[in-house]
Formats: C-alpha cells, structure tokens, sequence
C-alpha cells in the first residue's frame, strides 16, 4: 500500500492515477471534503483527514509502506505573500507523517519540497543563474512557505540519519498542466495566465491583466515530467534533495504569447505594476538531477500549455466536468 497524502490537490491527484495504473495499491488522504478533490479515483482508498493532526496522521499511514507527502497549504505567489503563517503551519503534516511513517515501518518517504527554498539573492535578475541544489545554503529561503520546506527537508535529512527511514527530497520548480486550480487566488502562473486569455475570449473584453512587467522570467514543467521524476527519485538511492524542473527560462510576456497563439488571438496588455511577483528570476539547474537520476523533461512547454489551456477551456465554456479524468501520456527518460 502507497499513500498519498495531499491527493485532493493537483500534483497528488496525478501522483495517485499514475501509481494505480502502474498496478499499485493507493491510500488517497486529503483535507478537503472528498468531492472538491481535483480528482477522485475509484480505484484509490480515499479518506479525508487532516495531516496537521497528529492522529490523523497516523491513520493515514497504518500499514502502508511508502509515503508520498505531497500536502501542504499553498498556491500562487498572491496566495504565498500573503498566508504566510497558513504555510508555515504545513510543517506540522510533515514532522507528524514523518513521526507515523516510521512507527509504522515504513520503507520510504518522499517530500515535495520547492524551489522556494532558495536564498531571495539569487534571484534578483531576469537572466538569473540556474539555481544548484548547494544554492539552498546559506539559509535564506522566501519568507513564510519557502522556511517551511526547507525546515522540513531538515526534517526528512535527520529523520534518516537518526531512525534509518529512507527519506527522498525533491524540489519542484513551477508543475503545472491540467487537473489544477485555475481561479480563486491559488492558482499558479500558467493556469492563470490561461485562463486570462479564455475569459477575454469568452467575455469579448480583448483584454489580458499582467502582474508585474512581463518580464520576470521563470521555468515551468509540465506535470506528466513532474510524475517521472518523482517516481525515479522516490526508488533511487539518491538521500539528498534534487530539483524537479525544467531548465528552459521565458519570461511572462513569452508566457503569454504562448497561450495567445494556442487561442489563436492577441490582446491587449494591462500591466499591474502593484501585484505580487514574487523573485525577479528563477531557473532550475538540472546538472545534478541528469548525473544521478539520468532524468530531463521530455514535454515542451508549448505542449504542456495547450493541453492545459483546452483542460481549462472545457470548464470555463460549460463543457467537461471537473473531475473527468485523463490517462497520463507515457514519458520516457531523456538522459
């Protein structure tokens, strides 16, 4: 038995149809009521519980062997800046999971971790240097959520050295594609921007809202990549964190231009100078992650984009329902 916990969200819901079509059984464990869950798996043993609970925790993870942690209170940059003690609180699910894993004997654990954990330093230019993962040290991750995960890597790192639990750490760099939060203020970049354009589109407004200037750059990976690197890092014998993401650096403005051309249109551009951006750049230095695990996104940007905007598109036009299901395309390893 694998559980999943934080299956009601995005990734955990992907995580959970991956691993029951390799033939896997799955415990799905979320907060929320089992009908808001992103998607819901008729082949999956679902609970709702809540993590920060210590008993909670220790239901969820009676008898299983390995533990996906993928819970934690989080979103968008707009949601981050400003519930930044909501995300601090996520390091309860961690240290109580950590605690049930190994009392029930657990073989391994893995922690979605996030390249929020970087010093803000490091980020300050568009045309920022990758970030490596010996970049997390010394210590000054984004205030709030990025302390949280870096906290509760610590956690996993000690946990192993000091009660033998196989613990595998691996820092996401901005996973998106369909299946996700869209609207709301959680919502992370590429939905948001996607589901801009639709709603132009939709209402006859011609007009797109962007934070910030446009050309603060990031990386982004679709999420079929994000599952294969999970599962490649989760059985390898690689302790320490590794990033998870696509090393190919756009800007939003390129973002943009990217959904216009899936939607076919072009609009105009409203710059909110006032929003939250969070850092100026943010790329992910694969060298490390290619050396030990042999893994690289194989999905282009481009790709991920139109499957998410047509996802997205369905549900705001009136077409499928939420929780419609997809089947994961298979994604071989390029190194």
């Amino acid at each position: 038995m694998i559980l999943v916990a934080g299956a009601g969200g995005f990734i955990g819901g992907h995580l959970v149809a991956d691993l029951l079509r390799r033939g896997h059984e799955v415990r799905a464990v979320d907060v929320k009521a089992i009908d808001e869950w992103f998607q819901v798996l008729s082949g999956a043993e679902t609970r709702q519980l809540d993590l920060r609970d210590k008993d909670a925790c220790y239901e969820a993870a009676a008898g299983v062997r390995q533990v996906f942690n993928l819970a934690a209170d989080m979103g968008g940059m707009g949601f981050i800046e400003h519930n930044k003690a909501l995300c601090m609180l996520s390091v309860l699910i961690n240290t109580h999971l950590l605690m049930a894993a190994r009392d029930h004997g657990a073989d391994r654990y893995f922690f979605s971790s996030s390249a929020c954990v970087y010093a803000e330093e490091k980020q300050l230019a568009a045309e920022v240097v990758p970030l490596a993962e010996p970049d997390a040290y010394p210590a000054m991750p984004e205030d709030g959520y990025g302390w949280e995960k870096l906290f509760s890597e610590r956690m996993c790192r000690h946990f192993s050295e000091d009660f033998g639990l196989e613990t595998r750490v691996g820092r996401y760099h901005n996973v998106y594609g369909p299946h996700g939060t869209y609207d709301g203020g959680r919502e992370k970049a590429p939905a948001a921007i996607c589901r801009k354009v639709i709603a132009a589109l939709l209402d006859g407004t011609n007009e797109i809202e962007i934070w910030g200037d446009g050309e603060q750059t990031r990386s982004f990976m679709f999420i079929d990549d994000c599952l294969h690197g999970t599962q490649l890092l989760m059985e390898s014998d690689v302790s320490e964190p590794l990033n998870i993401g696509s090393s190919r650096l756009v800007t939003i403005n390129r973002l943009v231009d990217i959904v216009e051309d899936i939607a076919d249109t072009k609009l105009q551009r409203r710059y909110r100078l006032d929003a939250p951006q969070g850092v100026r750049g943010r790329n992910s230095d694969n060298a490390l992650v290619q050396e030990r695990l042999g893994w690289q996104p194989s999905i282009t940007l481009e790709e991920g984009l139109e499957e998410t905007y047509r996802w997205i598109y369905d549900r705001m036009s009136g077409g499928a329902p939420r929780g419609t299901t997809r089947s994961p395309r298979q994604v071989v390893s390029s190194g």
